[in-house]
């Protein structure tokens, strides 16, 4: 039997971030948003993941993105919280809060409500930030066909990705 609820995709995706950051001697600090968790979940479902996962922010709401991570509210109000603006400056703050080497930020629209037609149900926005290096990562998704379960699952997949040295 199977020891956690995650997809068995996001389970070896997940203990390959573990274990390749792991062996890098790398940290990891997380900036959640649409997946509410799911990244940290999938991590702290392996086995030596304390070694590797400094912390993550859940930041749902415009005002949490503000106060932990020091998004600045033009950004949110200029360009929207599913930008790849607010997602690299989610990434940074993490890392200023945190201890960790890397940051993986995540922010999106997982529906059924809430899309528009610049940024419809399924987009989202990813950025990875590296302490010290100031070239940011970032890039924007649509999960077209999905559904608000499918498009969380899939967010995380490619949040774990970029987690991968």
């Amino acid at each position: 039997m199977r020891e956690t609820v995650l997809p068995v995709q996001i389970e070896k995706l997940a203990r390959r971030v573990v274990e390749e950051n792991s062996a890098l001697g790398r940290t990891i600090v997380l900036a959640e948003s649409c997946t509410g968790g799911l990244v940290a979940a999938a991590l702290t479902e392996i086995p030596g993941s304390s070694a590797v996962l400094d912390r993550g922010f859940v930041t749902y709401s415009n005002e949490s993105k503000m106060e932990m991570l020091e998004v600045q509210p033009d950004i949110i109000e200029a360009l929207g919280a599913v930008s790849v603006a607010c997602v690299w400056a989610m990434a940074q703050g993490a890392l200023k809060h945190s201890n960790a080497d890397i940051a993986v930020a995540v922010s999106g629209i997982a529906g059924p409500d809430g899309g528009s037609d610049l940024k419809p149900v399924g987009t989202v926005v990813f950025a990875k930030a590296v302490r010290g290096d100031e070239q940011p990562e970032s890039e924007m998704k649509l999960f077209s066909s999905a559904n608000r379960a499918q498009v969380r699952l899939q967010a995380t997949v490619c949040a774990l990705e970029l987690l991968l040295p």
